[in-house]
């Protein structure tokens, strides 16, 4: 992600190609893992563009939350794992996007939270959802209440991120992890890992017992 003049907040121009880039990845056989990362020094993504907002009418902002919901569960559907790589900030639609990939990756120095509340609003792109899926329901609901920012090796001692690590004098130390994960993932069976992440995704959504079934289906289909 490269918008620097807007921290790589998510805009009606930036969501377009996001979807386009997704489209171009979930359909290229050649890909086994995705790792969405940040050009832009000292932030992952800033959430969505409050500007812009603020020139929409309520019609214009009902239909862009929608889509950037839509957005979020693009990234979640795509058939290979992703890992988002934090280096920096990643507040509200920012931590959303994060939440929607597979892994996480941050840097100790980064700060993230669903800020939404500090701003009158609500998270709108999946937080209410994923967050308390990823954490538990109890820091869900205080970390979305309160709007708090945590940072990475927090983010690590409540199961947000998967690996926190101390920022390197290039500040991509969350990518170079990112990438050595995404290096062990590359050499196993493809169909596999995709069975695998969708034995999961679907299995955690019903009861064990429904679960056992798709989890037979995918093992079939591998």
């Amino acid at each position: 992600m490269n918008r620097p003049h807007a921290k790589n907040s998510l805009g009606k121009v930036f969501v377009n190609e996001l979807f386009r880039a997704l489209e171009s990845l979930r359909y290229d056989d050649k890909i086994r893992v995705v790792v969405f990362k940040s050009e832009v020094k000292g932030v992952f993504c800033a959430g969505a563009d409050l500007k812009e907002r603020a020139q929409m009418s309520d019609a214009e902002v009902g239909h862009f939350v929608h889509r950037l919901r839509s957005l979020m569960d693009e990234i979640a559907a795509l058939p290979v794992p992703t890992i988002a790589a934090i280096e920096g900030y990643a507040l509200g639609g920012g931590l959303e996007l994060a939440l929607a990939c597979d892994l996480r990756v941050a840097a100790s120095s980064a700060k993230m939270g669903l800020i939404e509340t500090t701003r009158g609003l609500l998270p709108g792109a999946g937080g209410t959802q994923r967050l308390p899926r990823c954490i538990g329901i109890g820091l869900a609901k205080e970390l979305i209440f309160t709007g708090r920012q945590i940072d990475g090796q927090q983010a690590f001692s409540i199961g947000l991120v998967n690996h926190a690590v101390p920022q390197n004098e290039q500040e991509d130390a969350a990518y170079q992890k990112a990438l050595a994960l995404a290096k062990e993932i590359v050499p196993r069976a493809p169909i596999a890992v995709k069975m695998g992440k969708l034995a999961i995704n679907r299995g955690i959504e019903v009861d064990i017992a429904s679960g056992m079934a798709i989890e037979g289906m995918c093992y079939a289909q591998v």
